[in-house]
């Protein structure tokens, strides 16, 4: 189970998550990470439509995202906010290959902006470079 900090909670933190973030698809979801700031909780969300399957479906679907996601917060406690869609092939997805599929699109969501680096472009960068080391 996630705590109460730990999850996203109303639409608009959905909205921004998605429209903002890194998306990654797998063959059972697509991964949306978005970052926050650094002192934060992450936040993690799902979507899990009915197009994945009756009620009893889609809520173990939904306990299976929510046990992964519980997982990846121990090496991502914080500074980000994830939003899972969970597509319907989930439905007869195994705990393995939706673990596999979550942890390898957090992985490549998380690598895509940490390697987005927003650029300081402004003139008066003194002498300093992008990451504000000093120039030899």
């Amino acid at each position: 189970m996630l705590a109460t900090s730990n999850r996203l909670r109303t639409s608009t933190d959905f909205s921004t998550t998605v429209r903002s973030g890194v998306r990654n698809g797998r063959r059972n979801l697509v991964l949306y990470t978005a970052p926050i700031g650094a002192a934060e909780p992450s936040r993690i969300g799902f979507i899990v439509s009915k197009a994945v399957g009756n009620a009893v479906t889609r809520n173990l679907v939904k306990r299976r995202l929510r046990e992964a996601g519980a997982m990846s917060l121990h090496e991502h406690g914080t500074g980000l906010a994830v939003v899972v869609r969970a597509l319907p092939a989930a439905a007869t997805a195994s705990w393995e290959q939706l673990l596999s599929d979550y942890n390898a699109a957090l992985a490549v969501t998380t690598k895509r902006l940490h390697g987005s680096v927003p650029r300081n472009t402004a003139p008066d960068n003194h002498g300093t470079t992008t990451e504000g080391t000093p120039r030899a």
